[in-house]
């Protein structure tokens, strides 16, 4: 009986031992987690070379204002998504980027994991590939869980929300939870062939000037490059048969040493090369022609603003030219509210623009310009 006892005292100490050298419980034991190293060129290039030329949209279903609504058990809309998906492999998109959130995963792991592999079997059946966004540090930095606002009318993405929020990229005591999520992402569908990419930071240096820039973080960026880098370690660890980037969005390309440090490290981290262009063709171009100097393969993962000269008829064609990968935004109008332009922050708009801003189709799956449809049909089918 006392040798019982024994291992009765014995085995939850046992456990503990066990449980504290699982998953990223310090930041000591982070750096100690073997990953792969970033792809060579070689590697990048042949991973592209076995896909098809990449073409699709920033993906959120019209039912939906921000990703949390999107993923959020209450609110997750099958029905829409099979339907809008359906619209964009019609026009022959085969691809669609789409934002995951770190809330999601502290919410509810197993249920966020089970919508989310319900989406990438709907976009499987479209024939479409998502690129999976992880982080982004765009639009309100307060996210919350539960019911989201309303739209607040005639305003462009009145309710999307970052990912860290700004309590959470301040406080260094909650990487480990962000490590978590990371981890447990990427390592539940490390290696599922419906996931194309993963993007691991969206704009990571954006300050949001023009929306919400007073009531963000001082000096945000000194607080994103270290949990940036911290997390494509995270996401490697769990060797991933996906490239990792993240996407340049502004800034001097003309040389390496032009880069801001945050670009520098985008470009060093990935294993493909993403970026935004929102402007005219012939900067769209330029912007290629900057990049390829890297000798690895191009995506551009957010482009085609009507009101500010960027459009498919200008941009598509040449990314075709240069076997670029094409995802502009948006592809429905919907909650988002995309079709109206940037400076509604300054200006709300009373009723829809003449000139949409973003987006494809209306929420009936009329396109808002047939053309643009047309165009995009003939690139991507050969019609």
């Amino acid at each position: 009986m006392r040798r019982l006892n024994k291992y009765i005292l014995v085995f939850p100490i046992l456990l503990m031992a066990i449980a504290s050298s699982c998953g990223p419980q310090s930041e000591k034991q982070e750096a100690d987690v073997s990953k792969r190293t970033v792809w060579s060129k070689e590697q990048a290039r042949d991973w592209y070379a076995k896909q098809p030329w990449l073409v699709g949209a920033d993906f959120l279903p019209s039912t939906a204002i921000n990703q949390l609504e999107m993923f959020q058990a209450e609110s997750f809309d099958t029905l829409t998504i099979d339907k809008e998906l359906g619209w964009a492999q019609n026009i022959g998109m085969n691809t669609m980027r789409v934002y995951l959130h770190d809330l999601l995963y502290e919410q509810d792991s197993t249920g966020f994991f089970h919508r989310l592999d319900q989406f990438l079997a709907i976009a499987d059946k479209h024939q479409i590939k998502p690129m999976l966004v992880l982080f982004d540090s765009c639009w309100d930095p307060f996210p919350a869980l539960g019911t989201q606002r309303a739209p607040q009318p005639g305003l462009h993405n009145s309710g999307w929300v970052q990912s860290p929020g700004y309590h959470a990229l301040k406080d260094s005591s909650q990487y480990p939870r962000l490590a978590r999520y990371v981890q447990g992402t990427v390592g539940r569908f490390a290696n599922d062939d419906r996931v194309l990419a993963w993007d691991i930071w969206n704009e990571p240096d954006n300050t949001n000037a023009s929306s919400y820039g007073e009531k963000e973080l001082p000096n945000k960026v000194d607080y994103v490059l270290p949990l940036m880098n911290k997390a494509f370690d995270w996401a490697r660890a769990m060797n991933p048969s996906q490239p990792l980037t993240v996407g340049v969005w502004a800034g001097d390309w003309t040389s390496y040493e032009t880069l801001k440090p945050i670009e520098k490290a985008s470009i060093d981290q990935s294993d493909i090369i993403s970026f935004h262009n929102y402007d005219k063709a012939e900067d769209f171009e330029k912007r290629i022609l900057q990049l390829q100097q890297y000798d690895r393969p191009l995506i551009c993962t957010e482009y085609m603003s009507r009101g500010n000269g960027s459009f498919f008829e200008g941009s598509l064609p040449i990314a075709k030219k240069h076997k670029v990968g094409a995802i502009n935004w948006g592809l429905v109008n919907g909650k988002s509210q995309t079709i109206y332009p940037w400076d509604s922050w300054q200006k709300p708009y009373d009723q829809e623009p003449e000139l949409w801003f973003h987006d494809i189709f209306r929420k009936d799956g009329t396109p808002y310009r047939a053309e643009e449809v047309a165009l995009i049909k003939r690139l991507t089918k050969g019609e």
